[in-house]
């Protein structure tokens, strides 16, 4: 009788000594669990593809989703055809940078070359909204009472051009000003979306020649 009860306490002890181990086990890595499924939430996090900067410019600060891509090939009073462009009127031209998706890669036709001075503008629409920073571009003589004189960056002004919605009237900042050739383009972009025609504008430097 005294065996059997012996036996019965030693049985009752290695049961508890094995679930006091398990419950230890689990103890030393309390954040095993966790630690395992941020790994994994991880991977998708860092696996992500980074965004087309394109598209970028189309939803972001760059403000050309609203853009009117095509135009009617009428340029503001007072721009000056340039004399000697790199790139002449009819000839063929890569876009080397685009300001919305697909145009970057894209194989332009010059309409129009001109000499002016050219700006990056930030500005509030007029229509509310999110606050446009750094649109590319607007000439010289698309801002309202513009002298001989370029703008600087830092100037204020007020815009008479209308390549998107809220644009036409808004008060801009200058961002950045150059002076080179601005070129009118038409071109089908790679996206497959349709045919834009007389495209206002891309300068000299983001252009190479064709292929």
């Amino acid at each position: 009788m005294m065996k059997k009860w012996m036996m019965g306490i030693i049985a009752l002890l290695t049961a508890f000594s094995l679930t006091a181990c398990g419950a230890a086990s689990e103890d030393a890595n309390p954040d095993e669990a966790e630690n395992n499924q941020t790994e994994e939430q991880g991977t998708d996090q860092t696996g992500t593809e980074e965004p087309n900067k394109e598209e970028e410019a189309e939803t972001g600060h760059g403000g050309h989703g609203d853009m009117d891509h095509s135009g009617s090939g009428e340029v503001p009073e007072g721009l000056k055809e340039a004399e000697n462009p790199t790139y002449e009127v009819g000839s063929k031209a890569k876009i080397e940078e685009g300001h919305m998706g697909g145009m970057e890669g894209a194989e332009a036709t010059i309409v129009g070359a001109y000499d002016t001075t050219v700006y990056a503008v930030s500005y509030d629409p007029t229509t509310g909204g999110e606050r446009v920073e750094k649109h590319k571009w607007v000439v010289h003589e698309e801002i309202k009472d513009a002298g001989e004189q370029p703008y600087e960056p830092g100037d204020e002004v007020t815009l008479e051009a209308e390549h998107m919605a809220g644009m036409g009237s808004a008060k801009a900042e200058i961002d950045t000003a150059e002076q080179t050739t601005v070129y009118m383009i038409d071109f089908t972009p790679t996206d497959g979306s349709d045919k834009v025609t007389n495209h206002q504008w891309v300068t000299e430097a983001e252009l190479s020649p064709a292929e």
